[in-house]
């Protein structure tokens, strides 16, 4: 969250343009991305939130994309607020975990986090299996169409791997924004379930990128994760009812 803010004209950055740290003549310039602000995300109990989910890259010639089950869904500790007095309240707007954990009530038990397992079978006790099948698969296709738009810019190397995390919403329409895609995405945890989770997909990026040759490389599932696309071809797992694993039951 370090570095973000919100505003509803160009009067309101007035003092950041001032600042001169977004010009390229300036010695300690700063990159910035503007994003339009999604202004009708979906609620749950009143309560903004975003998905942090895992894909490994084992290969960018040909594209090898594996995406991973588990991940989490991050809330705000305030409820809601469109109202323009609140657009500098961050712990309305913003889920990251560094914000929220400053907040007055945030809940160290639980870190403001649910596990997206559980949070696709609350989905689907409120809009049905299908529908929330098509959103999942529709946010796996925001992850994999990510890859392809750089797939031809990227300096690939055939003994290097990529774990990228991404940050997506979905609106009260059911529609999935891509917020954000990190790069060696930060693996601390501050819970207990956010610990195994973590240490079992750092396990299951190990085994697939499989160092000791153990694989026959033909492998479709490895532990969390689930081949999504390789060669020019998407994946789809055979014999099943669903069009994506994410946040499906991780065999153990």
């Amino acid at each position: 969250g370090r570095g973000i803010f919100l505003f509803r004209n160009l009067s309101q950055i007035s003092k950041w343009r001032s600042e001169g740290r977004w010009k390229a003549e300036s010695s300690d310039v700063e990159s910035y991305v503007v994003q339009r602000y999604i202004s009708n995300p979906y609620l749950i109990g009143g309560k903004k939130f975003d998905l942090r989910i895992y894909a490994l890259v084992t290969n960018f010639t040909p594209l090898t994309v594996y995406l991973h089950r588990g991940g989490f869904a991050r809330f705000s500790n305030s409820r809601y607020s469109s109202n323009a007095s609140d657009i500098s309240n961050h712990y309305v707007h913003l889920t990251n975990v560094a914000v929220q954990k400053s907040a007055e009530n945030y809940n160290r038990e639980t870190g403001g986090k649910w596990d997206v397992r559980d949070l696709k079978l609350y989905l689907m006790s409120r809009f049905g299996a299908q529908r929330i099948d098509k959103l999942f698969k529709d946010i796996q296709d925001v992850v994999l169409r990510s890859l392809l738009s750089v797939e031809k810019v990227m300096i690939n190397d055939k003994h290097c791997f990529e774990l990228y995390g991404y940050d997506i919403m979905f609106d009260d329409q059911l529609k999935p924004w891509l917020i954000e895609v990190n790069a060696s995405p930060s693996l601390a945890a501050n819970t207990g379930d956010d610990y195994n989770m973590k240490y079992s997909m750092l396990n299951d990026v190990l085994d697939l990128v499989d160092m000791e040759r153990r694989l026959s490389g033909d492998e479709t599932s490895v532990g969390g994760f689930d081949l999504i696309y390789r060669g020019g071809e998407e994946f789809r797992q055979p014999n099943s009812v669903y069009t994506t694993y994410l946040g499906c039951e991780i065999p153990r």
